[in-house]
């Protein structure tokens, strides 16, 4: 008899989980509701097209009760009043919590979204429980300051929370977007009313719970799922909300910030999308790593990041031979099964998605790139959503596939001759969130480096990455910072004090 694979083993516990049923209720107060008007969507997975779970479909209503559960939690002080190293405690044992279900989110995290499991269990999930361990380490470690005034008078400057946070996060990670938001918001004291994206609810609300075993008092993290026009529009209306932390695509952030001025000018930090340029210098020998970096990059988490390298500007010297090793290099990507450990590129999130990937693909082959590797949607028996990883050659930047967000596998290589073509080509997009130069002059990689309009700038590597830099863009890429000790400064007020000193 067959030993079972790893694959084998991965496929029963999905089904183990499904059958014994996913809870897609609302978390709030501490406990599990039904959505007020009583509706429902269904949990759709991208792996074969079948339904998961049934989960609450939040609406303004929902959302009001969560703001309410949350205003209280802040108001009496249950969280907020705590010392630094009391909430230090929690969040630490919280961080364990996520370590000891790693296979349990990792798993929800794939059959939910559609990365592979081996990705889920390696990154996103350690990256969660990092995160939230960070920021709980990094708590009581923030002084306030002493202003330098005269002797006649002492001004403190103090830290203070903001109060209530929302905080909505996109599909493409979940846990990781989540736990960017989550972790500084509740180092600094807040509660929070999570609304994770319709398209991947899932394990939100199981982070929830982790939350609450760990001794998060109830209240204080809450979560509502439902759809972005309805109980996302909600918590940004609110007006009992104080800060969005929001991720997203930069339409959606318009709206935010035009939420915050329809109520009551609550705080809006978005981080949104980009369309970020990998450039190639001649100068740079070692071709195929910079070709192995340049298609990991953009193939990994199926191209759904919205910091991939999406624009790989080539010098025209090298150009010939870098394509030819990136269409070799594409197939080793082929989209596989995501509960197999071996896949490396998993399912996209939905059909929708699906067909928009699909669009601009046509749309770069009618406006004159040519495919040299992919192009087409695989693995349609499985009633799955995959693409293969797509290579595009001779794209003008110009073209729609050089300038807007595809959030799919999906390459554009644009050749240039010089070094300001190619930092004209670079900058010139509504975008500025990550750009990377690959050079052997250091001259060069400090000039361009400084020339290029991103919030972040890699020098002979791709998305290398820690939760001790800052992340965030320029331009249409949104504003604030997610990531190191920055991020407290989005979910922190700062009090000033001043007191008059009696000279006698």
């Amino acid at each position: 008899m067959n030993q079972p694979t790893a694959r084998d083993t991965w496929h029963a516990r999905a089904a183990d989980r499904i059958s014994a049923g996913i809870d897609g209720r609302l978390l709030i107060d501490g406990h599990r509701y039904h959505a007020v008007d009583g509706r429902c969507f269904d949990c759709v997975s991208p792996l074969d097209g079948k339904v998961i779970a049934r989960v609450a479909r939040g609406q303004a209503a929902d959302v009001d009760l969560a703001v309410a559960s949350a205003r209280a939690a802040f108001a009496d002080g249950r969280w907020s009043a705590r010392s630094p190293a009391a909430r230090k405690k929690v969040l630490l044992a919280f961080a364990e919590r996520i370590r000891a279900a790693r296979e349990e989110l990792a798993l929800l995290e794939t059959l939910d979204m559609g990365k592979p499991i081996a990705a889920a269990l390696s990154a996103d999930v350690p990256g969660t429980a990092r995160c939230i361990q960070w920021y709980a380490e990094a708590v009581d470690k923030v002084y306030g300051e002493i202003a330098p005034t005269g002797r006649d008078a002492l001004a403190l400057v103090s830290r203070e929370p903001v109060g209530v946070v929302g905080a909505i996060v996109p599909w493409n990670y979940p846990l990781l977007m989540t736990s960017w938001k989550l972790g500084p918001a509740l180092a600094a004291g807040n509660s929070v009313v999570l609304k994770p994206s319709e398209r991947s609810p899932l394990s939100a609300l199981r982070l929830a719970e982790l939350a609450l075993e760990a001794g998060l008092p109830e209240g204080v993290f809450n979560v509502v799922p439902g759809f972005g026009a309805e109980a996302g529009e909600a918590l940004a209306l609110h007006m009992d909300v104080d800060a969005i932390g929001f991720t997203g695509s930069t339409r959606t952030g318009r709206r935010m910030l035009e939420y915050a001025g329809r109520s009551n000018l609550k705080r809006v930090f978005n981080e949104l999308g980009g369309k970020s340029a990998n450039i190639v210098f001649a100068d740079f020998e070692d071709l195929d790593r910079a070709a192995a970096t340049a298609a990991g990059a953009m193939f990994y988490n199926q191209g759904e990041s919205c910091n991939a390298p999406s624009r790989l500007l080539v010098q025209d010297s090298i150009a010939d031979a870098f394509v030819e090793r990136l269409a070799a290099l594409a197939p080793g990507y082929a989209p596989g099964d995501p509960l197999d450990p071996t896949t490396r590129l998993g399912a996209l999130v939905d059909a929708q998605q699906t067909a928009t990937v699909m669009e601009y693909i046509q749309s770069g082959l009618q406006q004159g790139a040519r495919c040299v590797a992919g192009g087409e949607q695989v693995l349609q028996d499985t009633g799955g959503q995959f693409v293969a990883p797509t290579v595009f050659d001779g794209v003008d930047n110009t073209m729609r596939i050089a300038r807007e967000e595809i959030f799919g596998p999906v390459l554009s290589v644009i050749r240039f001759s010089t070094e300001q073509e190619a930092l004209r080509i670079a900058n010139d997009s509504s975008y500025g969130l990550h750009a990377a130069v690959w050079t052997r002059g250091l001259d060069r990689a400090v000039r361009v480096s400084r020339a290029l309009h991103a919030g972040t700038v890699h020098v002979n590597e791709y998305d290398e990455d820690d939760i001790t830099v800052p992340f965030g863009g320029v331009k249409q890429s949104g504003n604030g910072r997610d990531k190191s000790l920055h991020a407290l400064d989005k979910y922190s007020e700062l009090k000033t004090t001043w007191m008059r000193i009696d000279p006698a």
